[in-house]
């Protein structure tokens, strides 16, 4: 008969100033050469190093990574990211949502190096809560998000049935066990299907 472990990672925060101070340049190097890491970067400067995580989180992300790739697909008005791009926030922050879209103008307006952190906040970011995150640490990065210019961003948060819709200039909205959500006027016509996602 055999056993399952379950094994709980949180996250680890590495707080560096003042002993290093690394640059933008460092900081990519840095995820660059530990592609088997999430890293992101507070606007402090601390170095969060995220855990993998389980199988169920993996098969919803993919889900929701493929649901909003094939509408900007078809869209064609912008660019959708999954969880491994990096954006360089406003604030000095480099984080990396789970699902995010960018209008294609404002690509086009700055020409970013594709090999770096791309240097604004998307239009639209999701971040899907798996077992080791916490709300407090997830909502203070929604609220990040939206103080840095995203215009719509969801929390998705399966262990409580529940998404916070985060509005540019809005309160928070909590919808209880959604079957789907809109992308408003950010994303017009972007319908998410939460079967696979949300339960």
């Amino acid at each position: 008969m055999s056993e399952s472990i379950l094994i709980i990672m949180t996250a680890l925060i590495l707080n560096l100033s003042p002993t290093i101070e690394l640059t933008d340049e460092q900081f990519l190097q840095l995820c660059q050469n530990n592609r088997d890491l999430r890293l992101e970067r507070t606007s402090n400067g601390e170095l969060i190093i995220m855990p993998p995580t389980g199988w169920g989180s993996g098969n919803r992300n993919g889900r929701l990574t493929q649901r909003l790739f094939n509408w900007s697909e078809v869209d064609g008005t912008g660019l959708a990211f999954d969880s491994s791009t990096g954006f360089k926030l406003p604030n000095g922050a480099d984080r990396s949502p789970d699902a995010s879209w960018v209008r294609m103008e404002r690509i086009e307006a700055i020409k970013p190096n594709p090999a770096s952190f791309m240097p604004l906040a998307p239009d639209f970011a999701v971040e899907l809560r798996s077992a080791t995150d916490t709300l407090e640490a997830l909502r203070s990065k929604m609220q990040e998000y939206i103080s840095c210019g995203v215009r719509l961003a969801w929390l998705i948060d399966p262990q409580n049935q529940r998404v916070e819709i985060y509005r540019l200039g809005s309160d928070v909205e909590v919808l209880q066990s959604p079957t789907s959500l809109t992308g408003e006027d950010v994303l017009p016509g972007f319908v998410l299907d939460l079967q696979g996602i949300l339960n």
